[in-house]
């Protein structure tokens, strides 16, 4: 149809309602259709002066296609009306927009002087059968054969459309408004419900924190008196302070027998107490399985009880990767188990396996004891929980032991179950992640050891305690070693990757770390077997040390010469060292020799600076000893040319000087030397201390 005239718009909407009441539409959607024909053909007629509306069936499934032509100058700011961002003359702006939104599809081209093309359409109900070409011409003659309507009446009927759609809007409304109080009602109930959860889980946490602190310091204040008890106990039954008769001794064993088991309980509600409180610590590091079993054999085999019929096999382990995981809670799982497996086993045996799968660590402890009820394997997790056996009455327990073991294995990543028969025994499995899942500090791939210095030598320490870190790092702090920290043996195995110390030193007692094992793993390797290795502890092992392939040891504290002195007498490896001497002053260089007459160095002498720079470059000391005020070339640059040399840079260099030096070249000679010693010192006892010093700084050995 033609869009010449104002009422022809009127005729659009009415045809379009006709067309689409006949294609099934409901009266909604013929309201849509109508509403955004009305729209286009009226801009059609509004901006162009006119155009057409051609009305058609289409697609599969089949579609109400509406396309509005007109040929007028078309639309120079189109994207601006698609974002809604222009407004018309009349202020609004929003037909082609509210037209978008009504239809399925919509598409427009405009160009400039040559017209716009407006298509639109609706996809046909589904409950609506699909036309034929002979339905839709059917369709097309009785819509052509009416005649159009007055007007006003489209009007009229328009205006009952609008009020139809405003009394729908008020209903949807109201419902809206009532949903909306019913939502608020339900807030005000859930929010009440918050508040008295919370209240109640405040109180709980409240119980709970009092609950924890009473076990840990009731456990604490138990420790003392029991230890007390046992090692009193253990005094009387070695007769230190006499003998004993039968009937005393037997007494003093049920003391120590009691005790000990006090003891045990409260060591077991103290970790307890540290699990449920959230402070216990995890502390991750590389270990062997073969190593752990290889200490559980000897912790473990005491609790056999003499001409016992039970038999306590450990299997080797094979083929299983190194764990990265807290040692000490696995291995304290693993003696719960075995322990509760030979008190409820008369005869057979107990067996202890680890197998690997995939990911997971899977550590197996079975026997052949009297089993667990199914109705009960759930209830001896539970705390204090003791099953009802003729066995029970005759071993102790506190019935934490698995409560504990289940908590220790769910914190580094794992779990534990149990299968068991009356009457055929049971096995207790853990299964333990390789990789603890919350390892902080184990990187996925090497990082790079921070800022290593070329002039000085590294020394890798292994040391879990940071005030002992704090102490070594003052201890080699302005000497030719360089130290490099690590608190795990995880750490010192990666930092072993990337660099090549001159020596390690390694602190046995690693918390929860096997120190033992990374001193034979360092001794084993032929990459580095020949790092000497210092073991410094608090306990006197150092028979055991120098067993196991340590290179030296040390005893807690160490004070910073003997420190300095032993990490020179390895790393030298008994090298003749050389120390060179260079001052223009004989009576100087003589004093020097005087006061290192008792040290195995060889001493070499330059008479100035440039004799002391050829035999510094011709030797290669140990060592420098440099005076500053000397003719020709002065000390100063004899410093600078040294250090600018590759082949002298890395030579320690001690300043023996008289110059009375300022704050700001003191400053700049002490970034490039070990020390700074005076000539001007009164007595000789002090001149030979702070020379020794110097020069143990510098890595030389000064005893014989």
């Amino acid at each position: 149809m033609e869009i010449q005239y104002q009422q022809d718009v009127v005729q659009a909407r009415q045809r379009t309602r006709e067309i689409a009441e006949q294609l099934g539409f409901d009266a909604q959607d013929q309201t849509r259709l109508a509403t955004a024909v009305s729209e286009i053909a009226r801009n059609a007629f509004q901006y162009a002066k006119g155009g057409t509306v051609e009305f058609c069936v289409a697609g599969e499934p089949q579609a109400f296609l509406i396309r509005i032509q007109d040929q007028g100058a078309g639309i120079p700011h189109l994207a601006d009306v698609l974002a809604g961002r222009y407004t018309s003359d009349t202020g609004m702006g929003l037909g082609i927009v509210g037209t978008r939104r009504l239809m399925d599809f919509f598409e427009i081209e405009s160009q400039p002087g040559q017209g716009t093309t407006v298509t639109i359409s609706k996809s046909l109900s589904k409950r609506t059968p699909s036309f034929t070409d002979s339905q839709l011409q059917q369709i097309r003659e009785t819509v052509i054969g009416r005649s159009p309507q007055n007007p006003y009446e489209e009007i009229q009927r328009q205006n009952q459309e609008l009020l139809r759609a405003m009394a729908e809007l008020r209903k949807r409304e109201e419902e809206l408004s009532q949903l909306n109080q019913e939502l608020e009602d339900t807030n005000r109930g859930v929010v009440a419900l918050y508040a008295e959860l919370d209240e109640k889980a405040s109180s709980l946490q409240q119980v709970n924190e009092l609950k924890t602190r009473f076990l840990s310091n009731m456990s604490h204040e138990f420790r003392t008196p029991l230890n007390s008890i046992l090692s009193l106990s253990r005094m009387l039954l070695a007769r230190m302070d006499g003998d004993l008769t039968a009937e005393q001794e037997k007494q003093v064993t049920f003391i120590q027998k009691a005790a000990s088991g006090l003891s045990e309980l409260v060591n077991d509600l103290l970790d307890l107490a540290k699990v449920e409180a959230g402070k216990i610590e995890v502390r991750p590091s590389s270990f062997e399985v073969s190593d752990l079993f290889g200490t559980l054999r000897g912790m473990l085999r005491p609790l056999l009880v003499q001409g016992s019929s039970v038999a306590l096999i450990v299997e080797e382990p094979d083929g299983i990767s190194p764990l990265y995981s807290d040692e000490g809670k696995v291995a304290q799982i693993l003696r719960n188990f075995v322990s509760n497996a030979l008190k409820f086993t008369e005869q057979g045996e107990v067996r202890v396996s680890a197998v690997q799968r995939d990911q997971t660590v899977t550590f197996s402890v079975s026997d052949t004891g009297i089993g667990i009820a199914p109705a009960d394997q759930e209830r001896i997790f539970e705390d204090f929980m003791q099953i009802e056996s003729p066995l029970q009455k005759q071993v102790k327990g506190t019935g934490l032991g698995l409560p504990l073991s289940r908590k220790l294995a769910e914190l580094i990543g794992g779990s534990i179950s149990v299968k068991s028969q009356l009457g055929k025994g049971s096995t207790f499995t853990a299964l333990i992640p390789i990789v603890y899942p919350n390892a902080s500090e184990f990187p996925t791939e090497l990082q790079p050891i921070a800022s290593l210095e070329p002039t000085r030598l590294p020394i890798l320490v292994v040391e879990d305690h940071p005030e002992t870190l704090f102490i070594y790092e003052k201890h080699l702090q302005e000497s030719t070693y360089q130290l490099i920290a690590t608190r795990t043996l995880a750490q010192a195995r990666l930092a072993l990757q990337q660099l090549r110390p001159a020596a390690i030193i390694l602190d046995i007692l690693l918390e929860g770390q096997n120190g033992w094992t990374f001193l034979r793993e360092i001794k084993g390797d032929e990459t580095t077997r020949t790092i000497p290795v210092l073991v410094i502890t608090i306990v006197d092992n150092q028979k055991q040390a120098l067993t196991l392939g340590a290179d030296g040891f040390l005893i807690k504290p160490v004070d910073r010469l003997p420190l300095l002195n032993k990490l020179n007498t390895l790393i030298t490896e008994n090298k003749s060292q050389k120390i060179l001497l260079i001052d223009d002053d004989p009576a100087y260089r003589y004093l020097v020799k005087q006061l290192l007459i008792d040290t195995p160095l060889s001493i070499l002498e330059a008479a100035n600076g440039q004799e002391g720079l050829n035999l510094a470059k011709r030797e290669q000391p140990t060592a420098i000893v440099l005076d500053l005020e000397m003719p020709e070339i002065s000390g100063f640059d004899v410093l600078k040319q040294l250090k600018n040399n590759s082949v002298t840079q890395s030579i320690p260099v001690i300043i023996y000087s008289s110059a009375q030096l300022d704050a700001e070249v003191q400053s700049q000679l002490a970034a490039q030397s070990i020390a700074i010693v005076s000539k001007e010192t009164g007595s000789q006892r002090t001149a030979i201390a702070q020379l020794q010093d110097a020069l143990v700084k510098a890595g030389l050995v000064l005893e014989v």
